[in-house]
């Protein structure tokens, strides 16, 4: 009986199917699961130069996942979170947490940084179809000191903010080499990231405006290239 292509094509596919669910099956019946990459995972030092406090923060981002960890590099579970009731069977996807900050006057630093050694830190999890969720983190202690800063009113009652490059961990911290990946500007709502190259931001008048009268907090954070970061905190008087 002559077999037209299309019809060869059709049986060609199907028994393609068959294979795959095939090899599936077994992979499942060995207990294996298919992967799925975080597309965020990242673990990094905030230190506030203004308050001289230090903490850790976290920040991932994947594909419907109901359950996830956070392991040291000896292996070590420091974080685990795991959806309950809808989140369950809808998942999360973005996850984003500050831990404690304490003062380095009260809590040394040397101790704080012993309990978050340097390392790849593992992230892992499920996704709500079954699958596993991995990610890596890697995490330095390069941490770049705190910007010089002043803010002054310009022409027109716009703001002016300025800083001096950063190239130096703060005093007393790990001799580590510092390269700077950028600055961020924050005043009230308005926020801002730039490169590492530049040394000046202006907020417009039209913004200043907005805020209210007397002494407006701002701060300038210094960027590194490990996403280590440090802020230093001024104020200016809005008229």
């Amino acid at each position: 009986m002559f077999v037209k292509h299309s019809q060869i094509t059709s049986l060609f596919v199907a028994a393609a199917v068959v294979v795959v669910v095939g090899d599936r099956a077994r992979e499942c019946a060995a207990g294996e699961r298919e992967e799925v990459p975080l597309s965020i995972a990242k673990i990094y030092w905030e230190y506030n130069a203004s308050a001289n406090d230090l903490g850790v923060h976290v920040f991932l981002d994947g594909e419907d996942w109901r359950r996830l960890r956070i392991q040291k590099p000896n292996g070590r579970v420091i974080f685990e979170v795991e959806g309950k009731g809808p989140y369950r069977d809808l998942g999360l996807t973005e996850l984003f947490f500050e831990g404690a900050e304490p003062s380095l006057e009260d809590f040394p630093l040397e101790k704080l940084l012993a309990l978050f050694p340097e390392g790849q830190y593992e992230f892992d999890g499920r996704t709500v179809d079954g699958a596993d969720v991995e990610g890596i983190g890697t995490f330095s202690h390069a941490i770049p000191d705190g910007p010089a800063v002043s803010a002054l009113l310009g022409p027109g009652n716009s703001l002016v903010v300025r800083w001096d490059p950063v190239t130096a961990p703060p005093p007393g911290f790990p001799a580590k080499p510092i390269t700077i990946a950028g600055y961020q500007v924050i005043v009230g709502t308005f926020q801002v990231t730039v490169p590492a190259t530049t040394r000046m931001v202006t907020v417009s008048p039209e913004f200043v405006a907005s805020l209210a009268s007397g002494e407006q907090p701002y701060e300038v954070l210094a960027i590194e290239a490990s996403g280590n970061q440090t802020l230093t905190e001024g104020t200016f008087i809005k008229p």
